[in-house]
């Protein structure tokens, strides 16, 4: 296991060097300039159309858009809004947190390119079913001679996507707050307890995962808007609780960003990385999971979904990740906590709501924990049928299942350098198909804000919500 450890640590940090963070944010910020910043300018459009009031029911795919952003955000607003910002904040200071925010800023604009390409450039599979993601947008957009780039992203995506980050917080947070206080496990049937647990969520999840699509996207639409009300009143709680430290945390955060003297001993690249690493694995704007769902999307108005999916590295980033966060920051435990991951989280809750804290967590992380194992499941089968065909996708379903009994028993630095390597991996051929293709994209936009400017995808919109009496009849 140290030799499996060391060397998942060597290719996680051979991945996240300098060319990929110029590829993800140095892409991210090019493509914001290069749109015009019109994403941004269509703030208000995109609003009504998360609402549905532009739905087309006749259009093809699976889901709505709304559906498929709730299926992204149950992945995103997952454990690496709770444990990822905590994974940050210990290995590289609070400045993380302002590079979080970047990423995230300029992964809006990702996620509209990425996003709206992943309709625009949709295929189908060997079922004949519209299919979309970074696969597709490779072989339907730049051609079949780029084909490796689409079986690297399969492959890669494969391992970014299996549930073992997820499975590991879920089995520490229950052992922390529930098992270890009441003397049910100690450290001599530690390993018993998690492979227990893990079995446990194994069970669960299959119920909800051999439901296909349709029933992914109705779970996650149902849980992701309760998780984040229930976790984001818990945080508020804390910040307001604490309310007199929160002008000295933004103040840490602002200067540790370009000091870097908290942890990593003055250096500011390393928090830059760290930063985009964690925004990355919290919001996946740039490694093109969040493709797969909205491809699948009921649109035919590629722009429009990109509209949909801009939404979630701020909602995931800005307000999840950042509440996370302020929490761990104000209740001060981030420099007194020797733990990681959501021991550390579970530990600022319970200083700020000393009887109720760390049990409102656990109810958090379980839902966030279990509709992230829903939508990476779907992630993953769609790059192993891309690879394989639909013949052996049980065999995937079967293995997804074993690796969260797996999950529950390794290290948690092992996963998080397994999922590292491959979401890097993953991020070359979608950004690589982003920068392309963006004067498509540019293309489309200007033509969807043009119609958009002169009421006719209101005046089309109208015809097909609200029918004249003459269509009624």
């Amino acid at each position: 296991m140290q030799k499996i450890d060391a060397f998942l640590a060597e290719a996680s940090s051979l991945a996240w060097g300098m060319p990929l963070l110029i590829l993800l944010m140095g892409g991210g910020l090019f493509l914001m300039l290069y749109s015009r910043l019109v994403p941004f300018r269509m703030l208000k459009h995109s609003i009504a159309v998360i609402r549905g009031k532009y739905q087309d029911p006749n259009a093809a795919g699976q889901i709505t858009p709304f559906e498929a952003m709730a299926g992204a955000l149950a992945s995103t607003i997952g454990m690496g809004s709770i444990s990822g910002v905590a994974v940050g904040i210990a290995m590289g200071g609070p400045g993380v947190l302002f590079w979080m925010w970047i990423s995230a800023l300029v992964g809006m604009a990702t996620k509209f390119f990425t996003c709206t390409l992943a309709i625009m450039y949709r295929g189908r599979n060997e079922l004949g079913e519209v299919e979309g993601g970074p696969m597709y947008i490779v072989t339907e957009g730049l051609g079949k001679k780029w084909k490796p780039l689409s079986i690297l992203f399969a492959g890669a995506g494969l391992f970014g996507t299996l549930p073992l980050f997820q499975a590991n917080q879920l089995t520490q947070i229950l052992t922390d707050v529930l098992l270890k206080p009441s003397g049910v496990v100690g450290e001599e049937n530690l390993f018993v307890s998690n492979l227990l647990m893990g079995m446990a969520f194994a069970f669960l999840v299959s119920i909800i995962l051999f439901g296909g699509l349709k029933r992914i996207a109705a779970v996650a639409t149902k849980l992701v808007p309760f998780m984040v009300v229930l976790f984001s009143g818990s945080v508020i709680y804390i910040v307001f609780s604490n309310l007199e430290a929160v002008p000295g945390m933004f103040a840490l955060i602002f200067e540790d960003a370009f000091t870097g003297k908290a942890v990593l001993g003055g250096s500011v690249i390393q928090i830059i990385i760290m930063g985009a690493r964690r925004a990355s694995f919290s919001n996946e704007a740039g490694i093109g999971t969040a493709d797969m769902m909205h491809g699948e999307s009921r649109n035919n108005e590629p722009v429009r979904e990109g509209l949909v999916a801009m939404w979630e590295p701020f909602i995931d980033t800005i307000v999840v990740c950042t509440m996370t966060g302020l929490a761990i920051l104000v209740t001060g435990v981030w420099d007194t906590n020797t733990g990681n991951g959501v021991s550390m989280t579970s530990e600022a809750f319970g200083a700020a709501m000393p009887h109720v804290g760390k049990y409102l967590l656990v109810i958090c992380v379980f839902i966030f924990a279990f509709t992230a194992l829903f939508s990476y499941c779907y992630y993953g089968s769609k790059c192993f049928t891309y690879l394989f065909g639909f013949k052996y996708r049980r065999f995937y379903d079967y293995f997804y299942i074993l690796t969260i009994i797996i999950g529950s028993v390794v290290t948690l630095t092992s996963v998080i350098n397994l999922v590292d390597t491959a979401f890097a991996l993953m991020a070359i051929p979608t950004m690589t198909c982003a920068l392309v293709l963006a004067p498509k994209v540019l293309a489309a936009s200007s033509e969807y804000l043009g119609r958009l400017q002169r009421g006719e995808i209101e005046e089309f919109e109208q015809k097909q919500v609200v029918p004249t009496k003459k269509q009624k009849a």
